[in-house]
């Protein structure tokens, strides 16, 4: 009896064990696809591509023993996870643009302590047109000047503000309704349309929202998000690049997406590079937060992701093409 006991015993351990594993992944998941997360799961699920990675792992656990109802639960979570994640690895259908060539690059300077000779030789190298800037301050402004970036991109709207508030906006192109806004969590966010000489206008914003950093920011964060400026898929072309503060697989920056915009990094199969670390020897693993929205009618030609020395961001560059512009207009 004492055997058979034992063996029981064992195997409820086994049957416990699984379940411990596949629960979490399988929550995960469900929480993901309903798109509610709360309180600190804001936070965590920026971690969903690693997650979905780790879920092999419950699947594992489940079928080399033979706890079949729990490896049916672990496949759907890492069916699931999978199916999210996975596209942004893949490449999209690429719309019919035929107008002029746009290179965004976007950078967070983190307070102005960013490096700016590597920011300013990228521009020069890969021939920027547009630098969007979060964190921007009054010595950065000055300090890229002094590095020729006034000659590169001569067209500006910035607002230079000591520690992490400030924005800028450059342009190789001239520029028109140029101004700034101020989210509800305080950052602010340089604007203006571009005007490239064979067209089309685009509308170009420097994205930054509130940092979900703590609990009592989330508030702050999602009213940020939600005020972005929509999609405007009949109208005007609109481009948002930026440190958005989430990822794809936050619901407020997917509701923003499903109004007509494309993530440029994941219409190219490059969704999952992460820009921000952070690179301070903290062992967190990188997320991407940093992003360029754009509108449908623009091709993605490539994108690529900078370390920027001195910033806890990574810069990103997207290549782009214009639709061509409507006759007369």
């Amino acid at each position: 009896m004492s055997g058979a006991r034992s063996r029981g015993h064992r195997r409820a351990l086994l049957t416990g064990l699984c379940w411990a594993l596949v629960v979490p992944a399988f929550c995960w998941a469900s929480i993901r696809v309903a798109g509610v997360e709360r309180g600190p799961l804001v936070q965590l699920l920026a971690f969903t591509p690693y997650v979905a990675a780790g879920s092999l792992v419950p699947l594992g656990v489940a079928l080399a023993v033979r706890r079949w109802a729990a490896a049916g639960a672990a496949a759907t979570a890492v069916a699931v996870l999978v199916a999210l994640v996975l596209p942004r690895a893949l490449p999209d259908p690429r719309p019919a643009a035929g107008g002029t060539a746009l290179r965004v690059l976007t950078a967070n300077l983190l307070a102005g302590t960013a490096d700016p000779a590597p920011l300013v030789g990228l521009v020069r190298a890969s021939t920027v047109d547009v630098l969007a800037l979060q964190e921007f301050t009054p010595a950065a402004e000055r300090s890229l000047d002094r590095l020729g970036l006034a000659e590169l991109l001569p067209h500006r709207q910035v607002n230079p503000e000591v520690g992490t508030t400030g924005s800028a906006l450059y342009s190789r192109h001239p520029l028109r309704d140029a101004g700034t806004r101020r989210n509800s969590g305080g950052f602010s966010q340089a604007y203006a349309t571009v005007l490239p000489p064979a067209g089309p206008a685009v509308l170009v914003e420097s994205a930054h929202p509130m940092a979900p950093a703590s609990l009592d920011w989330l508030a702050e964060w999602r009213a940020d998000l939600r005020a972005q400026p929509p999609a405007t898929p009949e109208g005007a072309l609109r481009i948002l690049a930026g440190d958005f503060n989430a990822t794809l697989d936050h619901s407020p920056l997917r509701d923003l997406l499903a109004t007509g915009y494309v993530d440029a990094a994941d219409a190219v199969g490059a969704g999952l590079a992460g820009t921000w670390g952070p690179y301070d020897g903290d062992p967190i693993p990188p997320v991407t937060i940093d992003h360029v929205l754009l509108d449908r009618r623009i091709a993605v030609d490539r994108v690529a992701v900078w370390g920027l020395p001195g910033s806890d961001h990574r810069a990103v560059l997207a290549e782009l093409t214009l639709p061509a512009p409507r006759p007369g207009g």
